[in-house]
């Protein structure tokens, strides 16, 4: 069963999070910010990842160590989940379109972090969300699951859109990824024989 859990805690947040790779996609998702809670359920629905996530920050301050500390235990727990990363597809990519919105993401399970992120916000808040948090959570996670991740918003108008774009384009790329693929009949997917970085 590829499935993990991790406990984080600072004197700035305390998060849990698990997820079991070959779920359904259900999601319990409390992080006390509302449109975050929006885009990880969507991350959950779209990438078939069962996920329970509660975060308590420092709202009072703003949502910057919340969105981050989240990033780094859900990329935390997917990495333990996966393992040695054996069988996997290892590279996906997804384009996709949300109304006038259209991001292409691309995924490689590699064991080595990269994040380009090539996306801007027409605004600066979605709500009471500050939109260079979405860039935060992208990094966070990415450095802790271990993965080359690039997202790129070709083109788009609306803020809700881009970020919507962003997390479901990330969910449908990590989907097929980190689906056992029968070909590979359990072996590591690199000539190196190893995903560990």
């Amino acid at each position: 069963m590829r499935a993990a859990a991790v406990s984080r805690k600072t004197k700035e947040t305390e998060i849990e999070a698990s997820v079991d790779l070959d779920g359904t996609g259900a999601a319990k998702i409390q992080t006390g910010i509302g449109f975050f809670d929006h885009m990880l359920e969507q991350l959950a629905r779209h990438s078939l990842i069962d996920m329970a996530i509660s975060a308590r920050g420092d709202l009072h301050i703003d949502q910057h160590h919340t969105v981050e500390d989240t990033g780094i235990a859900l990329g935390q727990a997917i990495r333990k989940a996966l393992g040695d990363r054996a069988g996997i597809t290892r590279y996906a990519d997804a384009l996709l379109p949300m109304d006038e919105t259209l991001t292409r993401v691309a995924i490689d399970v590699s064991g080595r972090p990269f994040l380009v992120f090539k996306t801007s916000f027409p605004r600066e808040k979605i709500g009471e969300f500050d939109t260079e948090l979405v860039r935060e959570f992208f990094q966070a996670f990415v450095m802790n699951a271990g993965m080359t991740v690039h997202v790129e918003t070709l083109y788009g108008e609306n803020a809700h859109h881009i970020s919507e774009s962003c997390f479901k384009g990330l969910a449908r790329a990590l989907r097929l990824a980190i689906e056992q693929d029968p070909r590979q009949k359990g072996a590591i997917p690199s000539t190196k024989g190893t995903l560990a970085g």
